[in-house]
């Protein structure tokens, strides 16, 4: 039998326990422990529960480290860290700090003569695929990316943070009149509030004011300012009962010109019923590709841009040959 890799995870919120369950789905596979913050006690699991500030003796029994924190706050700071000390794959998705973010663990890699692959999941990740992909095919067009209709993580804790709000969701839902426009073979040029619609479901404090939220939603900078935004008041059952699932997805679209003038249109698609659970699958796919480029002696920082297919699969490159080919 082919060795397992082995797979340790960091932290153990949505993500952490979506990363479990892939595990199970993956026989090669096996997870050795689950490093938390929290008194590994206290934690209701099926798997070994460690205390993160014990996972320097994990050193030669873990072969990758899915790392399953925030972008915020944790991954610039557990980044770096571990990965010089074990091979490590996040899902680390604060566009903008990309580049950064990437010099920052490619160098702790290298200089452990570790393998650090960042930046997966959908978007980034499997998005970020599907745009190189088609600008490279298509390099005369425009590219448009839609999200939804999903829950956003981000801005439901904003809605969370607003004064006399004691929960709340919101949907990121693209207008189907841009995607339209789009797969006819225009090129439109869209302003934020073009691409999408914010919808949120509040459940308000016991007498507070609910127009004045209201308000402050639709006009949050940086959230909700530049889009049209609809503000509804549930209830906490009904929160509860309609909103409890975290569904996501979106499109990847390139409209292109070939030739004498010929339309193209390259489109990718996810619809997911829980945005957590399928970015672990993604993870847990590099994280054998993460293992796969160790063996060969590779180090440093790498990103969907670097790693071939093949070393995503559980199967060998014969068998991508003759059955996928």
């Amino acid at each position: 039998m082919t060795k397992q890799i082995s797979i340790g995870i960091v932290g153990y919120g949505n993500l952490g326990r979506g990363v479990e369950a892939a595990i199970r789905q993956n026989p090669d596979l096996r997870l050795e422990a689950i490093f938390t913050r929290r008194n590994p006690g206290s934690v209701r699991a099926e798997s070994p529960m460690v205390s993160i500030a014990d996972i320097q003796s994990y050193q030669g029994k873990i072969d990758v480290l899915i790392l399953c924190g925030g972008s915020a706050t944790d991954l610039p700071e557990q980044g770096p860290a571990l990965a010089k000390l074990f091979n490590t794959v996040d899902s680390f998705d604060t566009h903008a700090r990309i580049p950064e973010y990437y010099a920052e663990v490619d160098a702790s890699a290298r200089a452990t003569g570790t393998v650090s692959v960042i930046s997966t999941g959908w978007d980034p990740g499997l998005f970020s695929l599907n745009r190189l992909l088609a600008e490279a095919v298509l390099p005369q067009g425009n590219e448009y990316t839609f999200w939804g209709k999903g829950v956003s993580q981000g801005h439901s804790d904003a809605i969370r943070r607003v004064k006399g709000v004691k929960n709340g969701i919101q949907y990121t839902i693209p207008r189907e009149e841009a995607v339209e426009r789009v797969r006819s073979g225009e090129y439109p040029v869209l302003a934020t509030r073009d691409k999408h619609l914010r919808e949120c479901f509040v459940v308000a404090e016991e007498g507070a004011d609910t127009e004045a939220i209201a308000e402050e939603i639709r006009t949050m900078p940086n959230y909700f300012a530049d889009y049209d935004t609809v503000v509804h008041f549930v209830s906490e059952e009904t929160l509860a009962a309609e909103h409890g699932s975290m569904p996501h997805g979106g499109n990847v679209i390139r409209s292109g010109r070939t030739g004498a003038g010929n339309t193209q249109i390259v489109e990718f698609s996810l619809k997911l019923d829980s945005n957590p659970e399928f970015t672990a699958s993604v993870l847990v796919a590099y994280a054998r590709a993460a293992y796969r480029l160790a063996q060969k002696q590779q180090s440093g920082a790498f990103t969907v841009f670097d790693i071939p297919f093949g070393l995503l699969s559980p199967k060998s490159p014969e068998q991508l040959r003759k059955e996928l080919l």
